[in-house]
């Protein structure tokens, strides 16, 4: 029962967020995603079940500035880098992901300081993917994997303050006003 409510409480935001599209972005996420329909597919996928997961950890943080809003950012890049290397390349695979991820800043913007975590979080998923590969092969990649290295993150994540500050490979959130 509780997993329909948060598959339907997700269909809603989806579907919500599609509709402040203007037709400008619909047409630049057409022009990014069509050229690769089973990336697309599975990075929608990834969308949903990153946020699914986030939620069920972090219910007042996942969509918030805080740090399940980071774990899920992470954890969404390590997904679409897990699902498009079943079917590709990882060089392939991390292009398109970087290319879609950051789409998303641009379709739906955010201050300065919360695009900056945003990009600074699919950074970390994306290099944390990347570490990762060199010790499992990709077809054996699974969810837990990430979750388990991403809830170890959050225990040092750091707060962003301004656009200029570089955590490297650490997880940033935003303090609570």
């Amino acid at each position: 029962m509780g997993e329909i409510f948060f598959m339907n409480k997700t269909a809603r935001v989806f579907i919500n967020t599609f509709r402040r599209l203007t037709f400008r972005k619909l047409l630049k996420l057409a022009v990014t995603t069509l050229p690769h329909p089973i990336f697309s597919v599975l990075s929608f996928v990834a969308t949903v079940r990153s946020f699914t997961i986030a939620r069920k950890y972090f219910p007042k943080t996942n969509s918030a500035n805080g740090i399940g809003n980071a774990f899920r950012h992470a954890l969404w890049t390590c997904l679409i880098m897990s699902y498009c290397c079943k079917i590709s390349s990882p060089k392939k695979a991390l292009d398109f992901c970087k290319k879609i991820t950051d789409l998303h800043e641009e379709l739906f913007p955010n201050e300065p300081l919360e695009k900056k975590m945003d990009l600074h979080n699919n950074q970390v998923g994306m290099d944390l993917f990347m570490e990762m590969l060199e010790g499992i092969h990709r077809q054996f990649f699974e969810t837990n994997f990430f979750v388990e290295k991403l809830f170890e993150k959050t225990k040092t994540a750091k707060v962003l303050r301004n656009v200029d500050e570089d955590f490297g490979n650490d997880l940033v959130y935003l303090a609570e006003n």
